[in-house]
């Protein structure tokens, strides 16, 4: 019997560090599997789908840009969470070659901020930099634990429009990405009992991208930066937030968190989350 295995597919691909995340765990745990990464273009979607769901071996794959929404017309079903989200980043096949879009990337994303939403705030603020596959889980994931959105995007109607298909409920709003490029003076609650978060869930600032224009007069005092991008992992947005004393979250805790829960949708075992620290040097060298 051939041996079974997933991938990630996205145009480009060689930059994903997914491969090295899976084959960790394959290895840590002993599984006859693997996992790698498969250049798939945008014309090419739908051949390559037609593909893998003919192979009893692929247990499926996850989904990097630009297909994340391209890629839902071409499956057999979606779950309600890929559903609300109007993104996939995982696909699984079914024993009779159903494929089913889900995402994970909406609980990665709130992994490394689940201590802190535990919490009891009397008010949550989120200014979310980006209206991509991406900025779609994060915007709905953040709507859920009842932050306030600040939605910033090339397109300020775009972000209006994300906003009211992903956070109906709430007073969010819809800005253009240019507003956070300039200093601002605004007098932010500094009152103990706050929670304020800045994400970039925008290629901004990733190798072979332009870089993020934002002013960290922009963030209120005590926030957490989080930048999604793991290409540079120190992205200059984090760098300058760290200097400047705030809390960070790289795009590793991401990355990890949400290919923990695909891996065990792809081969039925939980990761070995403890070596964390392992995979994050292994990820880094």
């Amino acid at each position: 019997m051939s041996q079974p295995y997933a991938e990630v597919i996205g145009d480009p691909i060689k930059q994903s560090k997914s491969p090295a995340i899976h084959n960790y765990w394959i290895g840590k745990l002993g599984l006859d599997a693997n996992y790698r990464a498969c250049h798939v273009t945008p014309e090419g979607l739908a051949d390559y789908l037609a593909e893998r769901r003919k192979d009893a071996n692929w247990r499926g794959c996850n989904v990097t840009m630009p297909h994340k929404q391209a890629v839902m017309s071409l499956l057999d079903r979606l779950d309600p969470v890929a559903e609300r989200i109007g993104a996939v980043n995982t696909i699984l096949r079914g024993e009779d070659g159903t494929l089913t879009g889900t995402n994970t990337d909406a609980d990665g994303f709130l992994e490394p901020l689940r201590q802190e939403l535990a919490r009891d705030h009397y008010f949550r603020m989120a200014r979310v930099l980006g209206t991509g596959g991406a900025a779609r889980a994060i915007v709905a994931a953040l709507a859920g634990e009842g932050l306030t959105l600040v939605l910033a995007g090339r397109n300020p109607v775009k972000a209006q429009a994300l906003l009211d298909e992903l956070a109906p409920e709430g007073e969010h709003h819809a800005v253009d990405l240019t507003h956070f490029a300039d200093p601002t003076d605004f007098a932010f609650d500094d009152r103990a009992g706050c929670f304020d978060l800045v994400v970039n869930a925008s290629p901004l600032g990733m190798a072979g991208q332009p870089p993020l224009a934002f002013d960290l007069s922009h963030v209120p005092p005590g926030s957490v930066v989080y930048d999604i991008v793991t290409q540079p992992l120190e992205t200059p947005l984090l760098k300058a937030a760290r200097e400047a004393g705030f809390a960070t979250v790289d795009g590793l805790s991401m990355l990890i968190g949400q290919a923990a829960i695909a891996f065990a949708k792809f081969f039925g075992a939980a990761p070995p989350r403890d070596d964390d620290a392992e995979l994050r040097k292994i990820l880094t060298t």
